[in-house]
């Protein structure tokens, strides 16, 4: 009996603990507003350029042909969609 007292006691200190800490927690006021605004003109640009040759035509992506079973089921689907839709 005396233990289950104790143990009530605690419990009911705890959480008039916790209700007090998140009342306080409640009131407290709001930070200031301190955030600062974007820039209405935003400023030039501040990367530098890379010395790597420009791009070619006749580079690869790295994407395989397809095979042309595969191309010609990918032209009929779409095909379909666009006389009947999805």
């Amino acid at each position: 009996m005396k233990r289950n007292l104790m143990a009530l006691a605690v419990s009911l200190l705890s959480s008039a603990f916790l209700l007090n800490a998140a009342a306080s927690a409640q009131t407290s006021s709001p930070p200031p507003a301190t955030a600062t605004r974007p820039a209405t003109n935003p400023p030039g640009q501040t990367s530098l350029p890379n010395d790597a040759a420009p791009a070619k035509t006749n580079q690869t992506t790295g994407e395989a042909s397809r095979d042309p079973v595969v191309k010609k089921m990918n032209e009929d689907e779409k095909q379909k969609v666009d006389t009947k839709g999805k």
